[in-house]
């Protein structure tokens, strides 16, 4: 994990972490209160499951999400695609909920500032991402400039051979090449 993501990983892993853990006990009003919500969200696709089970299920997914957070081992694009998704769900139960947005269908009412402030998770959770791929790319493009390793697959083509390490040898970059050839009992030579 990155110094610079340990703020946003921390502060918003825990939170997600506790939420998570508070739900593996919800009662019956608050389990009924939580389906109803993802109803809302997603018609269609939790309208047969029971409350108590959807509430586990959201329990279990959040305790997850928030340790995926928290686990120094995880990648950033691992981390930041959960807390997306997660912060994507929530947005959609914003946009969706009715009396939550005002007459232009974005900007909250005052009952849906509480749900409009998820956008922040959204935001988080593309931050970890985008660093987590410019991290990658940095590691790559040092590996490059380390050296290129070039693997030809050769069978009865050392007519070729000569035209391949030259068009290898041609390859514009500061960096070292090596040639791997690899034969596997040609005949022409």
């Amino acid at each position: 994990m990155d110094l610079t993501q340990l703020p946003l990983r921390v502060s918003t892993g825990a939170f997600i972490l506790n939420a998570g853990i508070g739900k593996l006990s919800a009662d019956e009003g608050t389990a009924q209160f939580l389906h109803q919500g993802a109803k809302t969200a997603f018609p269609g696709v939790f309208d047969d499951m029971d409350p108590t089970s959807f509430a586990k299920l959201l329990a279990i997914s959040e305790v997850g999400i928030g340790a995926l957070l928290l686990a120094p081992m995880v990648p950033a694009t691992v981390a930041g695609a959960a807390l997306t998704g997660f912060g994507v769900g929530l947005m959609r139960l914003y946009l969706k909920s009715p009396g939550m947005t005002q007459a232009d269908g974005i900007r909250p009412t005052q009952e849906g500032t509480a749900l409009a402030k998820d956008v922040w998770l959204v935001g988080g959770g593309l931050t970890l991402m985008s660093q987590g791929v410019v991290r990658g790319t940095k590691k790559g493009a040092q590996a490059v400039r380390q050296g290129v390793s070039f693997v030809c697959p050769v069978y009865n083509k050392e007519a070729y051979l000569e035209s391949v390490c030259a068009a290898i040898a041609a390859q514009e970059g500061g960096f070292d090449r090596e040639f791997i050839f690899v034969d596997d009992g040609s005949r022409d030579r």
